[in-house]
């Protein structure tokens, strides 16, 4: 297939470049192109609308769009949370004017999203089929799935996958935990009683080229492993594997002092979701359980 990666220098964007690059032929939009040896690249300023770029579109079998400005970094003020939704929505409102402009338009548009589509939950079971919830991250997630599913118009499939935490060493969520841990100084945050939605790097970028390969499926898919875990089980599950004790917690009240609305929407609450559709669809996870990904992720 021919593939268009939009957000292809992201820790996520490079997880599926290795999945993908042996197997299929792969153009990179990007912002700044690398000139890398081997790699089709095109330089594009997503704005919302098709741009001089828009010609990678034409002919391709598939587009990914994995685009938008990290979550944590920064605190939430105004004009950040305005950055963050515009980084999501005009690249993906760029991709589906290319779409539109297209004469041989590409038949599926994989999008990302995020299991914050869903809200805190406390410990019930989210599937697809769960109702947006009302925070700041849910509205950005809802706004994003939108601007993607205008592309089912022009008759290309859209499938929006809603990520959970993405477990590797080599970024994500893992790897700023391993130090305090390998100190003795992790734990669980907060409560602890927070459900976490963990996913391997290998099954998340599995699952989405096994999508591209389901010419029937469109709406919204969780990338999460079967079996999510509360934070303190995390932390008690990753420092076993340390060999590192997981006691010290980090308090709430410290945390929201720290990273204002960042605590609560990525630390202190979370989301037990659940990844009906991919097992629905056949997928089989390579990793079920947390201390296996666990091992594999830091053998070495």
């Amino acid at each position: 297939m021919r593939i268009v990666l939009a957000g292809a220098t992201g820790f996520l964007g490079g997880l599926l470049r290795q999945r993908l690059g042996t197997t299929h032929e792969l153009v990179l939009l990007t912002r700044r192109p690398r000139g890398t040896s081997g790699v089709t690249e095109v330089a594009w300023r997503p704005d919302g609308t098709a741009g001089p770029w828009a010609h990678a579109i034409d002919g391709a079998d598939a587009v990914v769009n994995l685009a938008g400005e990290p979550l944590v970094g920064q605190r939430w003020s105004p004009s950040r949370k305005a950055a963050l939704l515009a980084s999501r929505i005009e690249p993906t409102r760029s991709l589906v004017a290319a779409i539109d402009q297209a004469s041989a338009r590409p038949r599926v548009l994989i999008s990302a999203s995020a299991v914050g589509y869903y809200g805190p939950h406390g410990d019930e079971v989210l599937t697809e089929d769960t109702p947006a919830g009302r925070d700041f991250l849910a509205s950005v997630c809802v706004e994003w799935e939108n601007a993607a599913l205008a592309a089912e118009t022009l008759g290309t499939r859209v499938v929006t996958i809603r990520t959970g935490l993405v477990l590797s060493e080599k970024g994500g969520a893992l790897k700023p935990m391993l130090l305090p841990f390998r100190l003795g100084l992790g734990g669980p945050i907060g409560s602890g009683a927070q459900y976490w939605p963990w996913i391997h790097a290998d099954d998340w970028s599995a699952i989405v080229a096994f999508l591209l390969d389901q010419p029937t499926v469109a709406g919204a898919v969780n990338l999460t492993a079967p079996t999510p875990v509360t934070n303190a089980s995390f932390a008690k599950t990753l420092g076993g594997v340390l060999g590192r004790p997981a006691i010290l917690p980090a308090p709430r009240f410290a945390l929201r002092a720290l990273l204002g609305e960042v605590a609560d929407a990525l630390l202190l609450s979370g989301q037990r979701a659940e990844p009906r559709r991919a097992i629905a669809l056949g997928y089989r996870f390579a990793y079920e359980d947390l201390e296996t990904a666990l091992r594999q992720i830091l053998r070495g």
